[in-house]
């Protein structure tokens, strides 16, 4: 790779000119993934940001001290949401967990319009269960909403260097006389863009402040106006939205294999939940993802849809993976979940999350409905000025991408040493992935090949090869994926670390490495990787001795 990015130091944030505001952050080697989950001092200590939803950043921690040494009693900490509902909810999660807490009555100083700061404090001790919340739903405040309050209050004490980490040719924000109102055009941009690119109706896309955000929105939506049922969680999903299904309303039925026989189970099991109650449908909602993370697996969507249009309940898939441009989730879903922070910001400096309802959905209105109720407008100005900024050349960088990744795939096929499977859309259930990929691109072109998207995972025959191929590979490592540049990550480690086990059982392994490939030059990245894979071949051989 470029010399500025093969040897990134332990804590750096990706990229490293969004400074502070970087939504990754190097862990260049195996060891250090570990030893972050580790909570590991040696690494914990040198981070100097991580991914928002699993890392509180230190100017987070700042305001949170301000409010501790100002409002708390003995043994409280402070955890920081955007609303006041999002507080109350927090409050909720943790007395249903056993832990009290309370909500501060607080008197904000004068303050612009959306950029609220709300305080719930609990137990220290309790902080991973009141982590679980902010992780979870995604209702937690930013960085730039931090800084603001900071500047606001006036919060006393000098900056650390992770508190100022420098922000390299930061986004030119056209904001105009009144930063609100150029956001509030930002806002507006930004779901005509998104509805251009699926082809619906501005009204149906709702924007949210975080990608788990609006996967928790709907969850509640649903809860709100369908009823008090568990829902389906259809093959294996990224780990926070399992989650969600698992701990809000009364829980859910996971079926972490997507294959046909599954369906067929799952049939069986809503015919029997249907005969024990035949006046209410037998689920809330089907959750499932397009195409599945890590796996890259894809879900036989028409016989899914058959079954929710036999059983009545609405199918809400995550497109992040296949993404706006590459797939049609609306074909088959009565809610599209995307999260923006990956490729359709691009950038890695800005969260973001939206929701489609389907308009020829027999959900539609109850479930806009419920959203118009509910829906609170939690999309600080900055950040979403960033993105839509970002988003601009988002086409452009898909077709780069999606040709850089089916090149490199290709390649690590042939690598039959060190390589037991390549999970890309290409290769894993084509057949339904295909039924999705769209034919033309946001232009017209005919799309003759690609669409594929820019994630893949490897399985390597065993962990020693896996190890060195990834501590070799001269490119960013950390979390998260959709970057403008590559990014891989050993995806048991850093998203299954507690539950290696449970997550081996369903066929992801800690030989399994997730890649995200970049923009860079083809030749570049090609080079990186035949170098990856000679390490692993040496280590493989010297094992199989």
């Amino acid at each position: 790779m470029s010399s500025h990015m093969e040897h990134i130091a332990v804590g750096e944030p990706l990229p490293l000119q969004a400074g502070k505001h970087a939504i990754s952050v190097s862990l260049p080697s195996w060891f250090s993934h570990i030893g972050f989950k580790e909570d590991d001092h040696r690494i914990t200590d040198l981070m100097q940001t991580g991914y928002p939803r699993f890392w509180i950043h230190w100017n987070i921690r700042k305001l949170s001290r301000y409010f501790e040494e100002k409002y708390s009693t003995t043994g409280e900490s402070a955890l920081l949401l955007r609303s006041a509902s999002a507080a109350q909810e927090c409050q909720s999660f943790l007395a249903a967990r056993g832990v009290p807490a309370r909500i501060l009555d607080y008197v904000r100083p004068k303050s612009r319009p959306g950029a609220e700061v709300h305080v719930v404090f609990y137990p220290k001790e309790s902080f991973p269960v009141a982590k679980q919340f902010w992780q979870h739903t995604g209702l937690g405040i930013t960085t730039r909403l931090a800084d603001y309050y900071i500047d606001l209050l006036k919060v006393p004490g000098e900056e650390s260097a992770f508190e100022s980490a420098r922000i390299i040719n930061p986004v030119p924000l056209d904001l105009g006389k009144d930063l609100t109102e150029a956001a509030t055009k930002a806002k507006s941009i930004l779901r005509q863009r998104i509805a251009e690119l699926v082809g619906t109706s501005v009204e149906s896309v709702w924007l949210y402040p975080a990608g788990m955000h609006a996967i928790w929105s709907v969850h509640q939506a649903c809860l709100a106006s369908l009823g008090q049922r568990k829902s389906v969680c259809f093959g294996f999903p990224y780990v926070d939205t399992l989650k969600v299904l698992e701990k809000w309303g009364p829980g859910c039925y996971f079926y972490p294999d997507g294959s046909d026989k599954f369906i067929d189970e799952l049939d069986e099991n809503l015919a029997k939940l249907k005969a024990e109650n035949p006046s209410s449908p037998p689920i809330l909602a089907l959750f499932t993802e397009l195409p599945s993370n890590p796996l890259l697996r894809s879900i036989n969507l028409p016989r899914l849809r058959e079954l929710a249009d036999k059983y009545d309940f609405p199918i809400v898939i995550d497109d992040t993976i296949g993404n706006f441009v590459n797939v049609d989730a609306l074909r088959y879903a009565d809610v599209v979940a995307s999260s923006l922070s990956k490729l359709f910001s691009g950038r890695a400096d800005v969260m973001g999350g939206s929701l489609i309802v389907n308009p020829k959905s027999k959900y539609y209105n109850v479930l806009q409905t419920q959203l118009l109720a509910s829906f609170e407008d939690l999309y600080f100005d900055e950040d979403v000025l960033v993105m839509e900024h970002n988003s601009r050349d988002f086409i452009t960088r898909i077709s780069i991408i999606d040709s850089n990744t089916e090149a490199i795939t290709s390649y690590l096929r042939t690598c039959t040493s060190i390589v037991k499977e390549i999970y890309y859309p290409k290769w894993q259930t084509p057949e339904y992935y295909d039924l999705c990929r769209r034919t033309t691109l946001p232009d017209g072109t005919l799309r003759k090949t690609g669409g594929y998207g820019g994630l893949f995972s490897i399985l390597f025959v065993s962990v020693p090869a896996a190890k060195a191929f990834f501590d070799a590979l001269p490119c960013p490592k950390g979390p998260s994926f959709g970057t403008d540049f590559t990014l891989v990550c050993p995806y048991a480690i850093i998203a299954h670390y507690r539950e290696l086990e449970w997550a081996k059982a369903f066929g992801v392994p800690l030989e399994l490495v997730r890649v995200w490939v970049g923009m860079e030059s083809l030749e570049v990245l090609m080079e990186a990787f035949r170098e990856a894979a000679k390490a692993a071949e040496e280590v493989q051989a010297l094992n199989s001795k």
